[in-house]
């Protein structure tokens, strides 16, 4: 065996050395960035009452510059109903009894208490304003904070999934029927661990292991296609779509509208973020809002199934192509 030359070897000392505080570095912005930046951002907000008694608040709003979205509702029930259709993160109405705040941490409560700090700060007496949750997470999870946990673990098991996949070596239809399989699986598995035991999540079991499954499916299909696509660079590449970028710019832990731009557009675009939406459609909202990111996990599911069959039919082809042809038999002469 020749040995490796020394100059290639001080080279590849020199790759590593760089590279290695360089993805560091990049993954460290990809978290912190976010987080660093949090602000409101056209954070749909309803306003709420007789137009004369809410212009002034609304003109407060618009010069809070873009931080917020104003939807105009007649009375407190459209505002009501509006936030359960999660049109809005919440509302203010104005009544003769003074101000009054509708706020959903359901759907977070990041956005929550920002919320009920922006009402104080524009209160006229400076007296806190009475808050009404209109749909709250269950007693069992106050906080809300099961679902934004779920998230990485939704990501880990779709990512071991295609793994799993591409290095028992499955191909085509087999590789496919075993994502769908263990994504049904996995998806009824952890309904039962966050719906039927530990009661954190209150929306219809089905629907949530539904949605669960399907994150994992996306998920999984990312990995396993583009592993089916470009090989062991594949693994890696889905790695980031979904570990790195996709869950630091889901979401999950505040709102899609509080990260800075493009971050949010971008993490509702990959699954982790998709999923994150989701699964607060059909654990708090009764499946409200739960067409775009269901589509949208729909579609990378459809787009790994895809690779997978792709991959297939090429890994096919070579092999045939490497059988080599029966060599031809010679017939003794008389």
């Amino acid at each position: 065996m020749a040995a490796t030359p020394p100059s290639l070897t001080r080279r590849k000392t020199i790759t590593a050395v760089v590279l290695i505080p360089v993805i560091a570095a990049v993954v460290l912005c990809l978290f912190a960035w976010p987080t660093a930046r949090t602000a409101p951002r056209d954070l749909p907000l309803g306003v709420a009452g007789a137009p004369a008694a809410t212009a002034q608040l609304q003109q407060e709003l618009a010069g809070q510059g873009s931080a917020f979205e104003v939807h105009r509702y007649a009375d407190e029930a459209a505002a009501r109903t509006a936030i359960e259709d999660r049109d809005v993160y919440g509302a203010l109405v104005v009544t003769p009894q003074g101000p009054r705040l509708l706020t959903a941490s359901a759907a977070s409560p990041v956005v929550a208490q920002l919320l009920q700090k922006a009402a104080a700060e524009m209160s006229p007496s400076g007296a806190a304003i009475p808050v009404t949750d209109v749909v709250a997470p269950p007693a069992a999870d106050p906080r809300g904070t099961a679902l934004t946990s779920s998230v990485l673990p939704l990501a880990m098991a779709g990512m071991a999934a295609g793994v799993i996949v591409t290095l028992f070596g499955l191909r085509g239809i087999r590789a496919v029927a075993a994502l769908v399989v263990a994504s049904a699986l996995v998806g009824g598995a952890a309904a039962a661990v966050t719906d039927s035991w530990l009661g954190v999540f209150a929306g219809s079991w089905w629907r949530e292991a539904g949605a669960l499954g399907l994150a994992v499916l996306a998920i999984g299909g990312i990995v396993a296609g583009l592993a089916a696509l470009l090989g062991s660079r594949g693994i890696g590449l889905g790695a980031v779509l979904t570990m790195l970028v996709g869950n630091a710019f889901s979401g999950a832990g505040s709102a899609p509208q509080l990260l800075p731009e493009p971050a949010g557009v971008i993490g509702q675009l990959l699954p982790p973020g998709a999923a994150a939406t989701l699964l607060r459609s059909v654990a708090y909202f009764d499946g409200r809002a739960a067409l775009v990111p269901a589509l949208t996990l729909g579609a990378w599911a459809v787009l790994g199934i895809v690779g997978i069959m792709i991959g297939g039919r090429r890994g096919r082809t070579a092999e045939t192509a490497e059988v080599p042809a029966p060599a031809p038999v010679l017939q003794p002469v008389a």
